[in-house]
């Protein structure tokens, strides 16, 4: 009897967009915020570069999603292409080249061949696909879904620091942003975490780890900065 499967790995292409965006919102935006505040400059002056930021943020993600996922595309197309023009230029050595796929993979040769003919006959350019070049639905490229997750969930995250910002202003707010966007980080990494089938404790460590190491450095450039131009 045929059942129903949900498999997390197709999660995997809006999931990847959407975690990054939502981290690089989170780190980016409370990294800025801490450095500007640090820096000693006043409330309106800290609350327009966190503005700044999630704008020119999102934008940026947005398009280097859409330029690097469109550049694989690209690259499957062009894979395809040179596919189909072997097959036809010569059907039955790529049928032998598909049986023997399926020899290292375990089968018997008589059953691989029955199998390499049988998908030959059915599409052969969607058998050669899947099982030479690695190409399935899942794993297919999707520019204009990419860009869209990473800019709408960059937005998302950066409004938590931006917030914690406005909450408590100037150099006291440095912690408070430091502290909601660490928390954000640790419920976001464990939800990622949870929907991929991850291990959550190895994914909430690692980005909380390096989005740590982010904010400190942007808030010792700032203090430096600011005991610069003090002087």
């Amino acid at each position: 009897m045929l059942h129903g499967e949900s498999h997390k790995i197709a999660r995997s292409g809006w999931l990847r967009a959407a975690v990054l965006g939502a981290n690089d919102g989170i780190v980016s935006t409370a990294s800025l915020l801490t450095g500007v505040a640090a820096a000693s400059t006043s409330h309106q002056s800290v609350m327009l570069a966190g503005l700044a930021g999630v704008i020119a943020g999102a934008m940026s993600m947005a398009t280097g999603e859409y330029v690097s996922v469109s550049s694989q595309a690209d690259t499957e197309i062009a894979a395809l292409a040179e596919e189909q023009a072997e097959l036809d230029e010569n059907f039955v050595a790529e049928t032998y080249e598909l049986a023997a796929l399926y020899i290292n993979r375990g089968l018997s040769p008589e059953l691989a061949h029955k199998v390499a003919q049988a998908l030959m006959q059915h599409d052969a350019l969607d058998a050669h696909a899947r099982d030479e070049l690695g190409i399935t639905e899942i794993s297919t490229a999707r520019p204009l879904q990419a860009a869209l997750f990473s800019a709408g969930s960059f937005a998302a995250g950066a409004v938590i620091p931006l917030m914690a910002a406005m909450t408590v202003p100037g150099k006291n707010g440095i912690g408070f942003i430091a502290l909601s966007a660490l928390l954000s980080l640790t419920l976001l990494g464990a939800l990622a975490a949870r929907t991929g089938g991850a291990p959550v404790l190895r994914s909430v460590c690692r980005v909380s780890f390096w989005s740590s190491l982010a904010m400190i450095a942007s808030g010792l450039t700032g203090t430096l900065f600011g005991h610069l131009v003090g002087t």
